[in-house]
Parts: C-alpha cells; structure tokens; sequence
C-alpha cells in the first residue's frame, strides 16, 4: 500500500513537471506567434502593404513567417560569405517573386542576327584593370524598380544603352523603358510578359534611336506604344555585339570597357532576399533574369566579383545592387552570367 502510494506521488510530481513544461512551451509559441504577428504588422507598415480581406492576411502571413524563419536560419549559420534579409518581398513565395520580377527568354536558338557577328572588339584587349565600378565613373543612372511586370530585360538592354551613351557623348542620359515595353511587341520582346536584351538592342536600332525616361516614363504595365513619344530620340546605337559564351575572361574584357547586359538564374530565395556581400549562391542555369554588369573588383577576404545593378529597387540587396562571385570553375560563371552576355554600339 505504502508503495502505491509511494509510485502514485511520483506519477504526479512527473505529471506536474510534464505539465509544467507543456505551458511553458505553448506560452513561448503564443509569444513568438505574437511576435511575428507584430512583426508582419510593422513590415505592412513599412512598405504600405493591403491586403484585400482577412483569408489573403493570413496567407500572407504564413508565408511571411515561413520567410523569415528561413532568412533568420541561414544568417546564424554564417556559413556563406552573403547575408539575407526581410525585404518588401518577405510575403511572397519564391515561385511568385520570380513570376513577377524575372521574364529573361531564353531563346529556343540563338538569334539569327546574333549569331551572324563573329566579332569580338575586345578580344585583343590586354590592359585589363584589377578592379572596375562604372558608377564612379558616371556611366550608371540610378536604380530603378520594374515592379510586378516582367520586364528585366529592358532594364538590362537600357542600362547597357545609357552606358555607353555615356561613354560616346559624355552624357548620362536615363533612357526609357516603358517605350520598349510598349513599342518593340513585334518579335521575342513581349512587354511585361518578357524579352531578349539582344532583340531590345534591336529594335533601337531599327528605331533609330530611343527617348528619355522623363519624356515616356514607366509605368509597370503593358501599353500602347506612343509613336510620337518614340520618334522623339535622346540616344542612339548602331550596333550591337554578344560576348563570346561560357568564357568569364572575355566577359571581364568588355565589362573593364563598358556596362554589359548578361543574363542569370536568379531563382531561389537566396536571391530574392539577398541583402549584403559576394553572393555564392544557390542558383541553376535556368536562365530568367536579365540584369546589367556595371564592374568587378575583390573582396576584403580576396573572394573575386561581378558588380551587377538589378532592377527591384534601392531595398533589394547592397542598394539595388548585387555582388556575384567570378572566376569560379564552371565556364558558364556563376548563375550562368557569362552564357549569354551582350552589349551595344555607338
């Protein structure tokens, strides 16, 4: 009897302290949960996110919980030379980040045209310096931010056009985006929708020229083109050449001379929430993104780079720029940077 009782005291004081810890543990999820929920709330703050009812709120806010958990995983392991961060895409899946702010075409073939040019104009180049920024050197307009159209690859052809723009006038011009949205529909380039960077040069080209962003601004949207707006020329490019592909050294050839257009894989949440350092990272050779090399240099640690201005805005990453790590073994670079470089003439 004595014994029973003796085990039946046990049982409870176990019972207690079992009991005890469960509370414990719950109330700790209901304060991180009420953590992240203040969190979301200040996020919606910062970048005047609405939602449009209660049952998108709380879909978002799983989602966002999911991000950030990732995002707060990945920077205690500091295990990769690159941080992430919780940026305005925090409520968005990778799948929808990348539906709406990539739109690279990768042709099916090379273009017909493109392949036509043999000529490489700094093959012979040998005085490479060890680092380049054209920001400094007044070649690069500021960042801008293509919003939810899919339309990079007019941001990369038309960072290439003020480049060397620049570098032939000695005026920094920012050129128009919108108007190869609306008005170069007739091939591969299909507004929001996606294009090529060569097909862009192209229709310049062809354009005879291409006006001011002030004078036919962005919108973020497909639209009608505004021939008037079109004829009205504050640049212009005779040509255009590609990169030889897969060959990082001759990429570092023409990067040392003007701004390039390249085209990556910027799928995974590594990129979407890149935020600091030489990115290392988790991508494929799925290539999605077109985005424009303005330099290279090397980090404090030696670690080799590609200086790379995106277009999602001055929140997304170092500014709205990236650093992507060069010189890796595969010949393709990192993300596939070096498959499908090009750049314009004037």
């Amino acid at each position: 009897m004595a014994l029973t009782l003796k085990n039946n005291l046990i049982f409870a004081a176990v019972l207690v302290v079992v009991l005890s810890c469960a509370s414990q543990a719950w109330s700790r999820s209901l304060n991180e949960l009420a953590s992240m929920n203040e969190r979301h709330e200040m996020w919606m703050a910062k970048y005047g996110r609405v939602y449009k009812d209660n049952a998108e709120k709380e879909m978002r806010f799983k989602t966002f919980k999911a991000n950030v958990e990732y995002i707060e995983a990945f920077n205690r392991a500091g295990n990769k030379p690159y941080k992430l961060a919780i940026n305005e895409f925090a409520d968005l899946t990778n799948e929808e980040f990348q539906e709406s702010r990539n739109g690279y075409k990768r042709p099916y073939s090379s273009n017909p045209k493109s392949s036509e040019m043999s000529s490489f104009k700094y093959e012979n180049v040998t005085a490479v310096p060890s680092t380049m920024d054209w920001r400094t050197k007044g070649a690069v307009t500021p960042i801008k931010d293509q919003g939810q159209c899919g339309c990079c690859w007019a941001f990369s052809a038309v960072a290439a056009v003020e480049g060397i723009t620049k570098l032939s006038t000695g005026k920094l011009i920012s050129l128009s985006e919108q108007e190869l949205v609306d008005c170069d529909t007739s091939g591969e380039d299909q507004g929001c929708n996606g294009g090529l960077m060569g097909d862009a040069f192209e229709f310049i080209i062809q354009n005879k020229g291409l006006t001011t962003e002030a004078n036919y601004p962005y919108e973020a949207t497909d639209g009608s083109c505004n021939k008037a707006k079109s004829a009205s020329h504050a640049a212009q490019i005779t040509g255009y050449e590609d990169v030889p592909s897969k060959n990082e050294a001759a990429l570092l050839k023409a990067v040392a001379n003007q701004p390039v257009s390249v085209a990556i894989d910027a799928g995974g949440s590594d990129f979407q929430f890149y935020s600091s350092g030489v990115f290392t990272g988790d991508c494929g050779t799925d290539l999605d993104h077109g985005v424009t090399a303005v330099g290279y240099g090397t980090s404090d640690d030696g670690t080799k780079y590609w200086l790379v201005k995106n277009s999602w805005g001055s929140s997304w990453g170092e500014n709205g720029y990236i650093r992507m790590q060069r010189d890796i073994d595969a010949k393709e670079g990192l993300c596939d940077i070096a498959m499908q470089p090009s750049y314009p003439s004037a």
